[in-house]
């Protein structure tokens, strides 16, 4: 009973009623939590893929990268070493045979030294071998009291961030060289060596003129030296027993001032990446014998060249863009409206040497007055003797034996170049006087050794395209009847022998005549009469050299009412009738079952078969930097990333090695080398987790002002597709796929992607002979398997757009199969995403694109088709490309992970709190 009192007696605990303020606060922040869970799980979970790839970076000290970037590092060395071009060297200046002292002028040498440009094909420079370093390692010593003048007194370019050059010229003026400074330099040494460096780089082009620009004046291009410059040469020279100049340049300069007898010897050593200027010192010291051949015509002018009157910036007052970019005003695209800008190639073919060789030929110049260095020439340390040993013609083939023997004293490299002349009727299809048929390089030749070398090209390739059907109606390819003089030359102009081939009748490749060319899916005809045509522009004529000659293009016009309305009302989406598609099929396959499967193998309709429409819509629409994952048919996302010199990986922040600029492969006119190049540049994407690559580059130096020639070969279309092609060889065979770009006729940076892209006109001859050649030869002998469109429009269509480039000849002509992506299109809305799946463009290197998909595509069959074939062609890529399976991603980043398991705790702790005070308010309802 006692017990039983005391129960009784003892108080009940009071349970006290929970806050409302907390509860109200818990509800709130539940709310918060519900919706940011939404969001995370409707809105941006689709977009996973790119937090994964942009936050996931590789282990720069892992072994694999350090082996991989010292493989690269030590290339990019030999490629300088053989890209390096003796322009000059009189009374054996070079090398500096007993030298170990030298005195380095000009402000450019140290900091302001160019080791390649801004943009996709910039690198990290912090660890690059500099020019002093590199003349260090080669055992000279540079005067370090003129190193530490320039150090305290010399003006530092400006950081332009990822895209634009500063253009100011920052030679100090002679009154900072104080009589000291120079007494003291003569003691030092008796040897001078004269720094002058230009710089490139993506989004501008070099000036024309430098008015608006410190370090010049007005009426002076960037490609001429400064009255800085010109009065330091000058000090020098009156100075010095022994001037050399090095030449730290991607584009080529006006080099009037080599020739002046001061000046003993000239290296042009171009942008030479991490490593390069080991080379360089090398190569001064003779422990390198330069073999460099110039990829392009040096003019004593610039003026000279008939492209300078249709370059840079031209209007169209009366049609407008307005650009409507997801992220326009970003970079350096602007935002709103502005006026449509054009260009015109007017000079048609005459472009570099098939300009200055013909004119000569035909008396038009005075070759020697006008053209200082003739397009692959080059010097060296050694001589050679070069003469054809066999000639041969078996109808089809033409093979040149070519014997090589070093006559000189010292061990070198030799390059061996063949050119054919094609016969020429005033008025009939124009041909160039000489173009460069085929070239080979030798090996490392001690003196007396001969090496034979064999060039061979065939009778097709010295077709000329007949655009204005004067042979053939509608277009074709053109082997016209005559002799053809082929020549064996040290350059474009110097000729060592001759041979003579006799083509008995007119062949012409189309359907109604001799059929295709052999390298032909379908024979060549004219897909391009509007862009030919439609811009009414004069082409440049052998038939009447000084009436044809372009002009000064206005800075402003009016555009054809024509014109204007083409530009202004795009065609609408094509909406033809077609099967629809399948989707969700679950036939058990994935993309590693189709490696080695050729490209129409009905099992490809299996796996399309197997993935959603949005996988679809997603994978085309979001290709910036990487491709999206499919889980449906186990693709994994893939990173991809800038650049032709180089890993650039830009948005996820990290490097590889800074190759040579690709104009610096150009000079060494060395095909296995540029293989070489490419599998080690693969083997470190590998290494760095990248899959694909937006390289190399494959346009055209239409211009010396071009502000991308450093990412470009040359000014010919064999020697870049011959390079480009090899590089493309050896990044593929590492199982890396590489985008070539920018297809086609990008060969200018201004205005390239503003106002819905530059309106290029230019005639079909032109275009499939020169613009249009390297991306060819990158397809049918480099096998490429990926291509990058143009921001700018052939004629009033986007490249992006075009059926007739993308489709019928890319594709249905050159037989390519693969993938096209765009060029970023983040801020400038160049081409339409619909319009360009259905012309062949398949994957849109930008972000949330799919937003600016249209029911044209998401709700046709027609459209369904276009996403369709896009997603073939990019899974055809990378089913063939084993570093899809090697380094994509199939997981999802730890970022993403940490906010999910972040969310969840939250979750879990509102959870507990409701239970908690449902049970406490339970208990409180239960005393009252």
């Amino acid at each position: 009973m006692a017990d039983e009192k005391d129960k009784q007696a003892k108080p009940t605990k009071s349970v006290k009623r929970p806050k409302k303020a907390l509860f109200v606060i818990m509800c709130i922040l539940s709310v918060l939590v519900v919706a940011v869970t939404l969001v995370v799980g409707i809105v941006v979970s689709p977009y996973f893929d790119l937090v994964t790839t942009f936050t996931t970076k590789p282990d720069m000290a892992s072994t694999e990268v350090r082996q991989a970037s010292q493989a690269t590092s030590d290339i990019t060395e030999e490629v300088e070493a053989e890209g390096v071009t003796l322009l000059k060297n009189e009374n054996d200046a070079l090398p500096l045979s007993g030298v170990t002292k030298v005195n380095v002028f000009g402000s450019t040498a140290g900091n302001n030294f160019s080791y390649g440009g801004t943009g996709s094909g910039a690198g990290d420079t912090s660890k690059n071998v500099t020019f002093y370093q590199g003349l260090e390692d080669a055992g000279l010593s540079a005067n370090p009291n003129l190193e530490q003048f320039y150090e305290e007194n010399a003006t530092a370019a400006k950081d332009m961030g990822i895209v634009g050059t500063d253009w100011n010229l920052y030679e100090l003026p002679q009154s900072s060289y104080t009589q000291d400074v120079i007494d003291d330099a003569k003691t030092y040494s008796d040897t001078a060596i004269v720094v002058l460096t230009r710089k490139g780089g993506e989004g501008f082009d070099l000036p024309t003129d430098m008015a608006a620009y410190e370090g010049s004046e007005a009426g002076r291009s960037y490609l001429e030296l400064s009255p800085n410059e010109e009065d330091l040469l000058a000090m020098v020279e009156g100075n010095f027993d022994r001037v050399i100049v090095v030449l730290n340049s991607p584009n080529a300069m006006e080099l009037g001032f080599v020739d002046a007898p001061q000046v003993d010897a000239a290296l042009w050593v171009g942008t030479p990446g991490a490593t390069g200027c080991d080379a360089i010192g090398k190569v001064l010291t003779g422990a390198v014998n330069p073999s460099g051949r110039t990829v392009d015509t040096f003019p004593y002018e610039a003026e000279s060249a008939p492209s300078y009157y249709n370059f840079g910036a031209h209007d169209y007052t009366n049609v407008q863009h307005t650009n409507q970019s997801l992220f326009a005003g970003s970079g350096d695209v602007t935002s709103g409206t502005e006026n449509v800008h054009f260009v015109d190639y007017a000079e048609g073919i005459y472009v570099g040497y098939r300009y200055y060789e013909t004119a000569a030929a035909d008396g038009y110049i005075d070759y020697d007055a006008t053209v200082q260095y003739p397009f692959g020439y080059g010097l060296s340390y050694t001589t050679f003797d070069e003469k054809i040993a066999d000639f041969s013609d078996d109808g089809t083939t033409i093979t040149m034996t070519v014997d090589v023997t070093n006559t000189g004293d010292v061990a070198g490299k030799d390059v061996v170049e063949a050119y054919y002349s094609a016969p020429y009727t005033p008025g009939g299809i124009e041909k160039s006087a000489v173009v460069l048929a085929g070239f080979d390089k030798t090996k490392l030749l001690e003196p007396g050794e001969t090496q034979t070398l064999k060039i061979s090209w065939t009778h097709e390739d010295m077709a000329s395209y007949d655009y204005t059907g004067v042979k053939a109606p509608g277009g074709a390819y053109v082997l016209e009847a005559g002799d053809y003089q082929v020549s064996l030359r040290r350059n474009s102009h110097d000729v060592v022998d001759t041979r003579t081939v006799t083509i008995d009748r007119d062949y012409i490749y189309n359907d109604a005549n001799d059929g295709a060319r052999s390298t032909d899916g379908v024979a060549a005809t004219n897909q391009f009469d509007d862009v030919s045509f439609g811009g009414g522009v004069t082409y440049l004529s052998r038939a009447d050299w000084a009436g044809t000659f372009p002009t000064m293009a206005p800075a402003e016009k009016e555009a054809p009412a024509e014109i204007k309305d083409a530009l202004d009302n795009p065609a609408p989406v094509e909406n033809p009738n077609v099967d629809d598609v399948t989707y969700g099929a679950k036939n058990g396959l994935t993309l590693a079952d189709m490696t080695g499967l050729s490209y129409d193998d009905p099992q490809w309709d299996k796996l399309l078969d197997q993935m959603t429409l949005n996988e679809q819509k997603m994978l085309v629409s979001n290709g910036g930097w990487m491709t999206f994952s499919a889980k449906s048919v186990g693709k994994p996302a893939i990173v991809e990333c800038d650049g032709p010199n180089g890993v650039n990986n830009i948005m996820a922040s990290y490097n590889g090695t800074q190759l040579t600029g690709q104009s610096v492969l150009g000079y060494t006119w060395n095909k296995e080398l540029a293989q070489r190049v490419g599998e080690l540049f693969a083997q470190e994407a590998t290494a760095l987790k990248v899959g694909g690559l937006y390289a190399p580059g494959a346009d055209t130096h239409r211009s010396p002002f071009g502000g991308r020639n450093y990412e470009y070969v040359s000014e010919d279309g064999l020697l870049t597709g011959e390079i480009v092609a090899a590089e493309v060889r050896g990044i593929q065979s590492q199982g890396v796929y590489c985008y070539v770009k920018h297809f086609a006729l990008n060969d200018q940076e201004t205005h390239r992607g503003d106002a819905g892209g530059l309106v290029t006109w230019a005639n079909e001859q032109s275009m499939r002979e020169i613009y249009l050649r390297p991306f060819e030869l990158a397809v049918k002998d480099g096998g490429a398997m990926a291509m990058m469109s143009s921001y700018n429009r052939l004629g009033a269509t986007p490249t992006a757009e075009s059926h007739a480039l993308l489709t019928q000849v890319l594709r249905n002509e050159w037989g390519f199969r693969g993938s096209v992506v765009t060029d970023c299109v983040l801020a400038a809305d160049t081409s339409n995403i619909n319009r360009a799946l259905h012309a062949g463009n398949d994957l849109y290197l930008a972000f949330l694109q799919d937003k600016m998909l249209t029911s044209d595509t998401l709700d046709t069959a027609a459209g369904h088709q276009a996403l369709r074939n896009a997603c073939h062609n990019i899974l055809y890529t990378e089913a063939n490309s084993s570093s899809t399976f090697t380094v994509g991603m199939f997981g999802q980043s730890p970022l993403i992970t940490a906010v999910e398991v972040v969310l969840a705790a939250i979750i879990v702790l509102l959870a507990t709190y409701f239970v908690r005070r449902h049970m406490k308010m339970k208990r409180w309802r239960a005393q009252q």
